[in-house]
Formats: structure tokens, C-alpha cells, sequence
């Protein structure tokens, strides 16, 4: 990582005013998956590259980074990466395959496979990534903030058992049942990896970062507070500690727990930020349970993306009205998806923009 301290001053800062519960000039805005596959211009890169090829070499992230950046009013850009790099720098190997996604060709089967892990020195297998936030840094000239992110322990464990993603998560889930201290073994060994992770991308210039429990909706609400939660608070803990020590300013922490919608309350006490909501969970109920000094993040369900401009526009002009100005950033309430259309896109951040 290259030039980390001289970067461009922020000339949109909104993103990061709302995360900390500072006034903004207007509502701000970024989508999941924003820099993907219903860009064309990305399907165009794709042709040419392996899509981890795209994640390991900095200039191809940073220009599908950009991307977005170029069509639409936004008010954050993210990262180009993949929640699943962190497996890959563990040892394993991840493919991904057309029109199924992610694939582990040899997932983790029993206990005994976590001897196979490399964990130790993961991190300085994804300096590609503190690479690429540093470039970006710098190629966005101020721009908007830059967002860094990782997996969560529980949604990686998910992957690395069942060989890809799943509707049922059945082998990571029995694995908790019949092999309790390994699972917390590996969701230990998956926490420290990911505290490092971020540590590096910090230091690499993210100025917010958010932890995707994508998986959080396959456990029971006792169980994602057994299982789930005291690893996401160890992560933003151990984090705030290790750059404190080194006297680095830590940076808006964003958790999206996709369908723990039922533990809001409890997500609003591990020190994040900023709670992301999935489209499940209604904003006023949400404010009620978090309190007035967390921010919200959501939630527009992206299927609503296929809709007409005019009611994408109504849709998310009441979603805004609903959640309010102070202490909320917009979104969907997942990853916007590979054929919603690009006026979709334009007429929902101009939506938000204007809609209070």
C-alpha cells in the first residue's frame, strides 16, 4: 500500500455525518452491490476478467468501483471485493460459476478439515484489497467516502461447510449442534481473521466499513444471539482497541444483519454505528427499538427496483419520510439485483435525494 496519508480532501461527507448523527444537507445514499452485474459496463469487464481475477488486481476494482459513480448521484462509493476472500486467504479455494455463484469444489466436511486452514498470515494474503482501497482513495479525488467491508464469522462458517451458498444452511447448522466447540473454534479463528482484515483496510484508507451477517436469517433469534452476536461485538471491540492503541481514529461501523430484524434492540448495544435494515422490518418499529443515537441503514426491498419509475419513486419518498433525515442513510435492504433497470437506479437516488 502506497501514498495512505496524502489523500484528496472529502468534498461529500454525508454518508459519514449521518453515520456519526451530524446534520447533512440532504438524506445520503448508496446501494449493495452498486459496482456489479446490472451495469453493463461491468458485464463488459467481466467478458475480459474471472470475477476474483477482478477482486486481486487494484486498477480492475478500482475501475468497476467507479462505475457506478459515473451514472448515478451517489453518495458513498464501496469497495469492489467479495465477502468471500477471507475463506480463500484461509486456504480454501472459492470458484465462481456462471448462473450458480460461489462454489467450494472441497468445503469443509468434518472438524478435522480445520487443520487444513491457513489462517495464521491471512491477512497479508489480502493486501490486494488494501491495495485497491488506497488507489480508490485517491482516484475518487474526494468525491464521496469509500466503504470497506468483510463477511461476518457465522455467514463465512455457512459458505466454507456447505460448499456455496444455501436456503437451508442444514450442514453449517448441524455443525453447531453436533460440534459445538469447533464451531466456536472456527468462528474464533474467522473473528480474528476478520479484525485484521479491517485493520488493514483502515489503514489502507476505508473511512467506513460495514460487517454483511448475510446468513443471520437461517438462526432462530436465540441462537443468532448465542452464535452469532458475541463475535460481531468482538470484532468491532477487539477493532476499536487495536486502533486505539496505534492512536488511528476508527472509522463508522455499519452491521447488516439480513433477517435478525427480531434482535434489533440487542444489535443496537454492541457499538456499531450504524444498524442495516433488510426490507422485512418497518422504520418506525426499527427507531423504537434502537433509540434516537444509532443510525439506520434501508431498506427498500429490491424487487421493488422492477417497478415503474413512478412508483419507485413513491415507494421511496414514503420510506424516507419514514425513517427521517437525522441519523439515516438509504439503501435497499439487500444487494440491488443483476437485471433491475438503470432508470430504476437514477429514479431511486434522485427519489431519496429529493424527498424530504
Amino acid at each position: 500500500m502506497k501514498d495512505t496519508t496524502n489523500f484528496p480532501p472529502l468534498k461529500n461527507d454525508n454518508v459519514l455525518r449521518a453515520a456519526r448523527g451530524e446534520p447533512v444537507d440532504r438524506v445520503p445514499v448508496w446501494v449493495m452491490r452498486q459496482a456489479g452485474r446490472y451495469l453493463p459496463e461491468f458485464q463488459e469487464v467481466r467478458k475480459e476478467h474471472d470475477f476474483f481475477e477482478v477482486c486481486q488486481t487494484p486498477e480492475i476494482a478500482c475501475e468497476v468501483t467507479m462505475q457506478p459513480l459515473r451514472r448515478f448521484d451517489l453518495d458513498a462509493s464501496i469497495i469492489f471485493s467479495d465477502i468471500l476472500v477471507i475463506p480463500q486467504a484461509f486456504g480454501m479455494t472459492v470458484e465462481m460459476h456462471p448462473g450458480v455463484g460461489p462454489v467450494f469444489p472441497q468445503p469443509l466436511d468434518t472438524p478435522a478439515d480445520l487443520a487444513k486452514l491457513t489462517p495464521d498470515g491471512a491477512v497479508s494474503r489480502l493486501t490486494y484489497v488494501g491495495d485497491a482501497i488506497t488507489m480508490m482513495r485517491h482516484k475518487l479525488d474526494g468525491k464521496v467516502p469509500l466503504i470497506g467491508f468483510t463477511g461476518a464469522p457465522w455467514t463465512l462458517m455457512g459458505y466454507m461447510i456447505e460448499g456455496g451458498g444455501s436456503k437451508t444452511m442444514s450442514k453449517a447448522k448441524s455443525w453447531l449442534e453436533n460440534h459445538p466447540e469447533d464451531s466456536k473454534k472456527l468462528l474464533s479463528m474467522l473473528t480474528n481473521g476478520i479484525v485484521d482484515y479491517l485493520e488493514m483496510q483502515v489503514k489502507a484508507g476505508a473511512q467506513m466499513l460495514q460487517v454483511f451477517e448475510s446468513s443471520a436469517e437461517h438462526l432462530p433469534k436465540e441462537t443468532f444471539l448465542d452464535i452469532a452476536v458475541p463475535y460481531i461485538k468482538q470484532i468491532r471491540d477487539d477493532l476499536v482497541e487495536r486502533l486505539d492503541s496505534q492512536g488511528i481514529p476508527i472509522v463508522p461501523m455499519v452491521l447488516f444483519a439480513k433477517g435478525a430484524g427480531h434482535s434489533l434492540k440487542e444489535q443496537s448495544k454492541l457499538g456499531y454505528d450504524v444498524i442495516g435494515l433488510d426490507w422485512t422490518v418497518d422504520p418506525i418499529e426499527a427507531r423504537k427499538e434502537v433509540g434516537p443515537n444509532i443510525t439506520l441503514q434501508g431498506n427498500l426491498w429490491p424487487e421493488d427496483m422492477y417497478k415503474t419509475p413512478e412508483e419507485i419513486r413513491a415507494l421511496t419518498t414514503e420510506m424516507v419520510k419514514k425513517f427521517g433525515k437525522t441519523r439515516y442513510i438509504a439503501n435497499l435492504g439487500h444487494g440491488i439485483t443483476p437485471k433491475t433497470p438503470i432508470v430504476s437506479m437514477e429514479t431511486f437516488v434522485d427519489a431519496v435525494h429529493n424527498a424530504l
